[in-house]
């Protein structure tokens, strides 16, 4: 299966106008911004949880990471309220639920093979730094390594801000709006932008909060691969 798959495009998704489709699990159904690979896949997708559902115990070879975006998610190592950002790295287990539902944000097979660093920490626990280039931008730093940052991006309102990502660029509108270029992101759109592709972010009354990583799409390749051998 092959859903925005070509990494030098940009893709823009606005998930909340999209239909749910079913997982093999019951109970849990997604909604696919981007994969390449049918269950083992390097996937982005809107994942919700009904309330009692479950996953069976399983393990990610290729890692997982993933943002609450509503209700709460759990496992036995612990519940995961709204704004939870966790990365769970190659070769960790869990059981996956929620006893009362919950919709999160979730990235499989996009780490590097040998990063075993876990991630627990929630976005609204993390005093915002602001950005040291643009007045009225504020980051929350959750992961940097040398091959990708990941963070959350707090633009207040009448903002205007230009920026060339290193290595490419992903974001997801966890709040408020945001236009780049001429296409409008409103909550839970979802964009992804190639390796080079000059960002241009503006914001209105409301401004936006959004989660953002670059750097990731030079390893693409090398990505999809482990999930062909993987598969």
């Amino acid at each position: 299966m092959k859903i925005a798959a070509d990494f030098n495009k940009r893709e823009i998704v606005h998930s909340a106008s999209m239909s749910w489709v079913d997982s093999p699990m019951a109970g849990v159904s997604r909604r696919p911004l981007d994969r390449v690979g049918d269950e083992v896949a390097r996937a982005t997708s809107v994942v919700r949880y009904a309330p009692s559902s479950q996953f069976s115990p399983h393990v990610h070879v290729g890692g997982e990471e993933f943002l609450v975006l509503e209700g709460v998610f759990q496992d036995e190592h612990g519940d995961y309220p709204v704004g939870s950002y966790v990365r769970n790295p190659p070769q960790s287990s869990h059981t996956p639920g929620s006893e009362a539902g919950c919709v999160i944000l979730v990235k499989l097979w996009q780490f590097q093979p040998e990063d075993r660093t876990p991630v627990r920490l929630n976005i609204n626990e993390v005093i915002p730094l602001p950005h040291a280039n643009v007045k009225g931008v504020s980051l929350i730093p959750l992961f940097t390594d040398k091959h990708e940052h990941v963070s959350v991006m707090d633009i207040q309102p009448h903002t205007n801000m230009e920026f060339v990502p290193e290595g490419g660029a992903e974001l997801f509108v966890l709040q408020g709006s945001v236009k780049e270029q001429q296409d409008l992101l409103v909550t839970h759109s979802w964009l992804r932008t190639p390796v080079g592709y000059p960002l241009t972010f503006t914001t209105a009354e409301l401004g936006a909060k959004i989660w953002i990583k670059t750097g990731h799409l030079r390893d693409v390749e090398q990505q999809i691969q482990r999930v062909l051998e993987a598969s």
